[in-house]
């Protein structure tokens, strides 16, 4: 926890002239630009300097002449980092910064609910807000481009319109708090292999309709106070001091008045980063000593050498005061925030909070003959394979390892949701990753097995031929090569021989349900021989339970795919068009171009322009319930440059079971003068319906909704012509569609 005594000027001697009253930086009734203003003033230009980098691993100085606190930021794509030594990654050894783990943000988007969302920032913004942090490091929302991507699993998936609609009650959850949001990595960070060096080629009406709009509205919808810079170049510029991304998109036509934040060794040239918008610098050495005897934070590119560049006269002092301004206006809003609370940390509300957005998040793929939910009468056997059942997730994966106060694994959540009713056996079935350890933070886990991979098939096979039912719970872990940060996947197929796994499960036993635990998309070439498959998610503290409400029927699963499962890595586009993961150049740099040649067509935008049967398609996922779609009616047959159309459909539950239904709406543009997708999404409505119950679903259209970027004019272009609105359950599965008229 973090004390700050706050010190007034007094003394002529401080070279500041300070009246009887408070000084209008310290006065939280003025205006923040006013108050800004007044602090910017008093300064000087050494502590202008000192306010715009880091001094430790995790924060930078305020202004302690001026009782300004220092700003301490957070890791936190799904829970609070535990707190690490000054100048090291290395476990700083407290024993109260344990956290709550919260679903991935894959989970989250699975959801497809931002009732969700603010749920999520609210908890997870007061964890951090009473662990004294002014900056939570993230959210991320870099769009799901590869299924090989080490770090899809923090993201919101492949479409910007969910990602855009999911982040923004999440920024504003976290920031009620008095804790800002650090929106990550801006911009074209969709992968971890050559992420310090991938220079993206992408055009401009590929770069605002794909993987700008999440950024944009999490900054004029949501208000973000900060943004973080990305690994990568673009435009042959690293993305952290970029002068098109930051200067001419975030902070020109977005009018973003927060601060730039680089990623953890980001920031490489002084010039580029005075002149092209980075405000604040950490992390530009792995730790704060190795580069220079006295104080190595004084050498960051926007310390001691921007001093000398402003005394030389060789740069005014004027970007300097606009990224000061900046810091101020967070530190204002977060630090010195008055009206903030004190926050809660793992309280049984939190662990509701990820246990409600798990449930809401896990996708049911499949459920032939309604193998689920699983049925108690009887006293069933019931067999749990696959060391995913056991390990723990929260630890590994990069910075969203956390050290949690408790995770419950899904063989002990099945057993606890099924005492005195069932009986729960166990068999490895196959050895993965047994560590446990990460950056200090050790799981206790014994997970090692000499047991040879036939010794491991075998026993499961033997004790899956008595079951009543069995359930596989496999997947990825955070390891290097899987979900982790820093490396990307080597193949889609799922690691250490689960495949065979379980197909053998799967000849013995025809009650068989496979828990994939991930965050990407997995090959299953046994889909078609497994009647029950469920996509599960890092789901973090309440993993077990949350898994085991839904196999059970406590809770009708209600998630939804955020992204296409490919039957194979060539039907992605990425790697269909051959540009993953690049090519390296061959001028003596270690610049790796990439050219998104799939251009607009990402994701279930490929696969549906194409005609590509995905292996399970976007917006996909299934219910304990059935839901009929009736016939979508529109307000009018033509909407006009100021107008808009309401398309209403109904929507009716013809099971016994009460349920949720998310309703999806896409829009085509069959004859457009541009190259469009055979559909867009536009809405979505996630809403919950009783058995025998009719709702009337309706979404607001209007001339935006219809328009495409055109790059030439640098503008959002809406063209006459007709249009389909497609409703439906998900990307592939329409049930309802309507055309109209644009005219202007």
């Amino acid at each position: 926890m973090r004390f700050t005594i706050f010190l007034l000027p007094v003394a002529i001697g401080l070279g500041v002239s300070v009246s009887a009253e408070s000084p209008v930086y310290l006065d939280n009734s003025r205006h923040i630009e006013e108050r800004v203003e007044d602090a910017l003033s008093r300064m000087t230009r050494q502590e202008k300097l000192n306010i715009i980098h880091a001094q430790s691993k995790f924060s930078s100085p305020g202004v302690p002449r001026l009782g300004i606190p220092e700003l301490w930021t957070t890791d936190g794509p799904h829970g609070i980092r535990p707190e690490v030594k000054w100048d090291e990654w290395d476990q700083a050894g407290w024993t109260n910064d344990s956290c709550v783990a919260f679903p991935a943000l894959t989970c989250l988007a699975a959801t497809w609910n931002p009732e969700m969302s603010a749920l999520y920032g609210k908890s997870i913004g007061e964890e951090a807000l009473y662990r004294g942090k002014d900056i939570l490091l993230g959210p991320g929302v870099n769009i799901y481009r590869t299924p090989l991507n080490g770090r899809n699993f923090e993201y919101m998936g492949e479409d910007p319109y969910l990602a855009a609609r999911m982040v923004v009650p999440y920024v504003k959850g976290v920031q009620d708090n008095g804790v800002a949001v650090c929106v990550k990595h801006f911009a074209l960070n969709n992968n971890e292999i050559n992420r310090h060096t991938t220079n993206p080629i992408v055009d401009d009406r590929t770069l605002y309709e794909i993987y700008l709009p999440a950024f944009k509205a999490a900054v004029q919808e949501g208000g973000a106070w900060s943004i973080m810079g990305a690994y990568n170049y673009y435009r042959d510029q690293h993305a952290c001091h970029n002068r098109y991304l930051i200067n001419n998109i975030l902070k020109g036509e977005w009018g973003f008045d927060g601060a730039v934040v680089s990623d953890w060794g980001g920031t490489h040239d002084t010039r580029e980063a005075i002149e092209n918008g980075l405000d604040l610098e950490f992390g530009s050495w792995t730790n704060g000593l190795s580069n220079g005897s006295s104080n190595a934070y004084d050498n960051y590119y926007l310390a001691n050498p921007y001093r000398d560049l402003l005394a030389s006269g060789e740069v005014s002092e004027k970007q300097l005061d606009d990224k000061v301004r900046r810091v101020l206006r967070l530190i204002f809003r977060t630090a010195m925030n008055p009206s903030k609370g004190h926050g809660a940390m793992c309280s049984e509300e939190h662990y509701a909070a990820a246990r409600k957005i798990a449930g809401e998040g896990i996708v049911l793929l499949r459920n032939e003959g309604n193998l689920l939910p699983i049925s108690s009468k009887g006293n069933p056997k019931i067999l749990v394979v696959g060391e995913n059942a056991l390990k723990m997730m929260t630890v590994g994966g990069g910075s969203s390892s956390l050290k949690v106060q408790r995770e419950v694994s899904p063989l002990d959540g099945l057993r606890k949701a099924l005492e005195g009713n069932a009986i729960v056996d166990y068999a490895r079935g196959y050895v993965g990753d047994v560590t446990g350890e990460y950056n200090g933070v050790v799981t206790g886990q014994n997970l090692a097995d000499d047991r040879t991979p036939a010794q491991l098939i075998s026993e499961a096979v033997d004790k899956a031929r008595n079951a009543d039912y069995v359930v596989f719970v496999g997947g990825l872990n955070k390891s290097a090569g899987q979900d982790c940060e820093d490396s990307d996947r080597c193949a889609l197929e799922l690691p250490y021989a689960q495949d065979e796994v379980i197909t053998a499960l799967a000849e013995v036993n025809p009650r068989l349900i496979v828990v994939n635990i991930s965050g990407n998309a997995v090959a299953m070439p046994w889909a078609s021989k497994v009647p029950a498959i469920v996509q599960a998610w890092y789901i973090g503290s309440e993993a077990g339970n949350a898994i085991a409400d839904i196999l059970t029927g406590r809770v009708n699963p209600s998630g939804k795919l955020p992204f296409t499962f490919p039957a194979a890595l060539a039907d992605n586009a990425a790697h269909s068009t051959g540009s993953y993961p690049g090519v390296a150049r061959n001028d003596g740099s270690d610049i790796v171009d990439l050219e998104y040649k799939e251009g607009i067509m990402v994701g279930y935008r490929w696969h549906d322009t194409r005609k590509i049967k995905p292996l399970f398609a976007f917006g996909h996922g299934l219910s304990y319930t059935t839901f009929e779609y009736g016939k979508a009616t529109a307000s009018a047959a033509k909407m006009g440059p100021d107008g808009e159309i309401v398309i209403t459909v109904p929507v009716t539950n013809t099971g016994s079971l009460a349920g949720s239904e998310t309703v999806q709406l896409y829009l085509s543009d069959p004859k457009c003068s541009v190259v469009r997708p055979a559909k867009e999404l536009k809405r979505f409505a996630k809403v919950s319906i009783a058995p025998g119950e009719t709702k009337q679903v309706s979404f607001t259209l209007n001339p935006s909704d219809l328009a495409y970027f055109d790059a030439e004019k640098h503008s959002w272009v809406s063209e006459p012509g007709k249009f389909v609105a497609s409703i439906g359950a998900a990307s592939d599965d329409i049930r309802s569609t309507i055309k109209f008229d644009y005219t202007k």
